[in-house]
């Protein structure tokens, strides 16, 4: 810790002598030291938890609003010593597995930075703060109800995980069970075996809620239009079972990654329902026109988290330059996609971006363009996830824009619904 405020509650530097381990060991004192100073202090203004609801409480709330100015300066400390505990687990972890540590690409940081400071203000500074910093990432673990095991959730529950999902959820599948924890960190991934099943696939966890949007029904005919790398689409086949169900990739590298997950999850006796194919977007309308009664349009866009850690400069140039068309080919997937959509059927589009350009100005110009496309309300399903998910205050009733802040680490996301006439 430097530069971060006072600091002699805590210390700054283990003795020399120590081994890494025992450093290690050091700040989880230094961590448990600061729980217990916030619990006393706490106990004064009468808040009883038992211990492990108390560390979740002091974690959460550390995130949040404190106005006992004593209390703010313990979380402070907290905070810190919390930072430097993951930075070195982690330090100790990459360097043992002999991986680098991920570096900040600073082209995309200013150009975002320009752009987000505009269109998000202060929320911009919290949003920031997360998707610049993978310690405070945080992971789902989506079930496979194909490949069911009571002792991975049974595992779960012990490390402190829960779903994520509610019944009083619109939309709620019982089947389709997302498993998330407080604390950031990722669930150990498990390799692909051929002809073994997964039992779960690892995902942020709004990636699930464009699928809850869609409210696939049994038998319906189903397409995913930019399905790879195929986290959705597993995540619609835990919700029902669709009469067809078409998932498309344009890109012939990610559509080999598509069909392996589809592989990795879907059992043979699924497979016939199933097809994948590599066909461009904009063509699928003329090609199946009036064929679905669902679709999604997870559409290709400037993707926020991953593009602050390009490796290539020059790659993240060009992605910056391209950025600027990227909402014309948005929207000529949703008119393709209007196209092979029958009447009275839904359609929802998304992204895992922040930008305006690429969100709301686009379904704006869909909505304005075509006249046989309706927007559906969906704000009983953003109040029904606002406890999990920080959503921006900004959208219209059709939509919502997941934003990604420390303890609610999810998105970017955006969502909308909208229906053919």
């Amino acid at each position: 810790m430097k530069n971060r405020g006072p600091q002699h509650y805590l210390q700054e530097t283990p003795p020399p002598f120590l081994s890494s381990r025992q450093k290690l060991m050091n700040k989880a004192a230094q961590f448990l030291i600061a729980v217990i100073i916030t619990r006393l202090l706490i106990m004064k203004i009468d808040v009883n938890h038992h211990c492990h609801e108390y560390i979740e409480f002091a974690t959460v709330t550390l995130y949040g609003y404190v106005p006992n100015p004593r209390i703010q300066m313990i979380f402070y400390l907290l905070e810190c010593s919390l930072d430097d505990l993951f930075t070195s687990g982690r330090r100790l972890e990459n360097k043992s597995k002999g991986k680098p540590r991920k570096q900040i690409c600073q082209v995309v940081l200013d150009h975002f930075e320009k752009q987000y400071t505009k269109e998000l203000g202060d929320a911009w500074i919290r949003i920031r703060k997360v998707v610049t910093s993978p310690l405070f990432w945080q992971y789902g673990v989506l079930l496979n109800k194909f490949s069911y095991s009571s002792e991975l959730e049974n595992n779960l529950h012990l490390k402190g995980y829960y779903n994520l999902f509610q019944e009083t959820l619109p939309h709620l599948k019982g089947s389709l069970k997302c498993y998330i924890s407080r604390i950031p960190g990722r669930f150990p991934a498990q390799k692909h075996q051929i002809g073994k099943l997964k039992e779960y696939y690892l995902l942020n966890a709004a990636s699930l809620l464009p699928v809850l949007a869609l409210d696939i029904k049994d038998g319906e005919e189903v397409l995913d239009m930019c399905a790879a790398p195929g986290g959705k689409s597993i995540a619609m086949l835990q919700c029902a079972y669709p009469g067809h169900f078409h998932c498309n990739e344009y890109d012939i590298l990610r559509s080999r990654w598509l069909k392996q997950t589809v592989e990795s999850f879907i059992p043979e006796s699924l497979l016939n329902i199933i097809t994948v194919s590599e066909l461009d977007g904009r063509q699928i309308g003329e090609l199946h026109p009036e064929s679905y009664d669902k679709i999604l349009v997870d559409a290709p866009c400037s993707n926020d988290r991953n593009w602050l850690f390009s490796s290539d400069v020059q790659q993240a140039r060009l992605r910056l330059i391209q950025r600027k068309v990227l909402s014309a080919v948005q929207i000529q997937l949703l008119r393709s996609a209007i196209k092979a959509l029958r009447p009275g059927g839904t359609l929802v589009y998304s992204t895992c971006t922040l930008s305006k350009a690429e969100n709301s100005d686009v379904t704006t110009q869909i909505l304005n363009s075509c006249s046989n496309i309706l927007p559906v309300d969906i704000r009983e399903m953003a109040s029904a996830i606002s406890h999990e998910f920080a959503l921006a205050s900004s959208a219209q009733q059709y939509e919502l824009l997941v934003l990604p802040e420390r303890g609610k680490a999810w998105g970017p996301m955006y969502i909308a619904k909208l229906k053919k006439t």
